[in-house]
Formats: structure tokens, C-alpha cells, sequence
């Protein structure tokens, strides 16, 4: 199997019709009536985060190969970064305070990246775990940046310069979910750019990469930086919608968390991670009604996902509709 295939990167049409009807779906779903909507709506916001994180990290662990158990920081960096610079007497602006937590976010990384990329392999994911340790203990243990109890984010940011009222749960909703596809176009674009032809390579066969005359380092480097800034996108999301930062979305746990949304949706295409997302918040929050146990649940069902669809369950869905394809031919 090619590798190309294994990642499944171009996606069937089958797939890709089943895609649109979900996006579709979200679109739609804040304008059926139904108890609890305020409560559905907050929900799927943040699976939405939650799957911007996923695909930031899919750059990485998916389409470079370069796996990182230090992700989270970038995303909590930027949803610190909203705290500091909201006034305590009025709401920031949208238009400025977004990039300048997502560059924040970017310029962390960019440092980080600098030394972590050269390595290689099980130092990779060492390096990135203890980078990652040493932000969240920097907060951790500094009560001058909230400590362990972490900080409020006094108002959401002020995003009347684009129509919208960030207060209203439907307004940013919709917002996230624009962001979303955003984000999610982009990176496809990037896949098929020389620049992610690059980066395909370096998880193919760094070696040869090299020998043909491409320096991996800065790559290696460039996606980096930009999946930390598009961490730092879901991270501004997460802390303008909760309202509350604090160290543990920089923990171990959140990084672990992304990993295991990226591999569960299938890793290299993107809309993988989006599906991981989504996936992944449901079930956990089944499994939480279900019984206290719920870490049981979660742990078997991820084993299970991964003997019965290696490739995740954007590609569980393509063999499943390719074999129904050729049934009815």
C-alpha cells in the first residue's frame, strides 16, 4: 500500500459527500428548535476547538510524521495570552487580539522548534514532552500568572467590527465553525503545496529527502511554527468561550488528548482530525453519563478503533463504501 493510500490524503468522493452533509448538518443545527439548545451549542463549539487543535497537530504527527506529546502548550499559551491582554473593564478587540495570541503562540514554538526538531525519533517526543513540562510548571508554580487556580478571562473579545456578538452562544458558534473550515481549507491547501509535498517526504524517507537537496531542518522548523500558531487559534477559541484559563490546558493530559483524536479520525488528510474531534468528545461524554469507570470505556474503545481501523475511521468509511461500491456493481 502506498503511502499516500495509507494516509488516505485524497479522499474518496463517497467520503468526501459525507463530509459536506456533517458541515451541512452544523450549519443547520442551531436553527432546530429543541430543549437545551444553549447547552448542545456550547458543546459542539468546543468539539469544534477541540478539532482545530486536532488538525494543528495532524501538520505535525500526520502529514511530517514528527509526533509530539508537548502540543497543548501552544494552546494554552494563547488562551493565557487572551487573559493578560483583556482589560478588566472592557472587552478586547477581535481583529487584533486573535493574531496577536496566535503569534504569540507561533513565536513560542518557533523558539521550541528551534532546538526540538533536531532531533529525531523517541528524543523527538521526549523533547517536546519536557519543553511543554516546563511551561506548565512555569505557570504552574508563578502565582504572578495565575498558578495552579489559573485566571479568568474577564469579557469575550469584541467582534462587533464583523457583525457579531461573541456574548451570543449562536454568533459564536457560527464563528467557530467558519474558522474551522477555514483552518481546514488552508491546511488542505498547504497538503498539496510544494511546501507539504516537503514535509510528506520527510515522513516518507528523511534520508532521501536530503540527498536530493532539501534541507529538512527548515522545514521541519516551518511546521512547527505553524501548527503551534494554529494551536494558538483553538486556544484563543477555548479561552474566549470557557471564560477560564488555567495550567492544565498545557498538561501532558491535553496534548495526550489531541494525539488520540488525530489517530481515532485518521491521520495525514486533516478532515480526519475534525472527524477524531468530534468522535472522541461524544463517546467521552457517553462513557461519563454511562459510569464513573468511564476511563475503562475510553481506553477500549480507542484499542478497539485502532485493531479493527488502522487508518481510523475516515478510513473504516472508505473501505466500508468502496466494498459497498463494488457490491453493486
Amino acid at each position: 500500500m502506498s503511502t499516500a493510500k495509507a494516509q488516505l490524503e485524497r479522499l474518496p468522493k463517497s467520503v468526501q459527500v459525507v463530509l459536506i452533509i456533517g458541515v451541512l448538518a452544523l450549519a443547520a443545527f442551531p436553527l432546530v428548535p429543541m430543549e437545551s439548545t444553549d447547552f448542545y451549542l456550547q458543546m459542539l463549539t468546543q468539539m469544534m476547538i477541540l478539532a482545530i487543535f486536532a488538525m494543528s497537530l495532524d501538520l505535525l504527527q500526520g502529514v511530517t510524521g514528527l509526533v509530539s506529546l508537548g502540543h497543548a502548550a501552544y494552546f494554552g499559551l494563547a488562551g493565557y495570552a487572551l487573559a493578560f491582554i483583556t482589560p478588566a473593564d472592557t472587552p478586547i478587540a477581535l481583529w487584533w487580539s486573535l493574531p496577536l495570541a496566535a503569534a504569540g503562540a507561533g513565536l513560542a514554538a518557533l523558539v521550541i522548534g528551534f532546538f526540538v526538531v533536531r532531533t529525531q525519533g523517541i528524543y523527538f517526543i521526549m523533547v517536546t514532552m519536557a519543553f511543554a513540562q516546563m511551561v506548565f510548571y512555569l505557570f504552574f508554580d508563578n502565582k504572578a500568572l495565575g498558578g495552579s487556580d489559573g485566571i479568568y478571562v474577564n469579557f469575550r473579545p469584541d467582534a462587533t467590527a464583523v457583525g457579531l456578538d461573541l456574548d451570543n452562544k449562536t454568533h459564536f458558534y457560527y464563528f467557530t465553525l467558519v474558522v474551522l473550515i477555514a483552518v481546514y481549507l488552508f491546511l488542505r491547501r498547504v497538503l498539496f503545496s510544494p511546501f507539504g509535498r516537503v514535509l510528506a517526504g520527510i515522513r516518507v524517507n528523511e534520508h532521501r529527502l536530503r540527498a536530493v537537496g532539501y534541507g529538512s531542518f527548515g522545514y521541519k522548523l516551518a511546521a512547527f511554527t505553524l501548527a503551534g500558531t494554529l494551536a494558538g487559534v483553538a486556544g484563543y477559541l477555548w479561552a474566549a468561550q470557557t471564560g477560564f484559563v488555567n495550567p492544565e490546558l498545557m498538561g501532558f493530559h491535553m496534548s495526550a488528548h489531541a494525539i488520540m483524536m488525530v489517530i481515532l479520525g485518521g491521520m495525514g488528510n486533516f478532515a480526519g482530525a475534525i472527524v477524531g474531534a468530534f468522535t472522541f468528545e461524544y463517546v467521552l461524554h457517553l462513557a461519563k453519563d454511562l459510569t464513573k469507570h468511564w476511563q475503562l470505556l475510553m481506553g477500549g474503545f480507542i484499542v478497539l478503533v485502532v485493531i479493527v481501523a488502522p487508518r481510523g475511521l475516515l478510513g473504516l468509511a472508505d473501505k466500508f463504501l468502496s466494498r459497498n461500491k463494488e457490491a453493486g456493481q
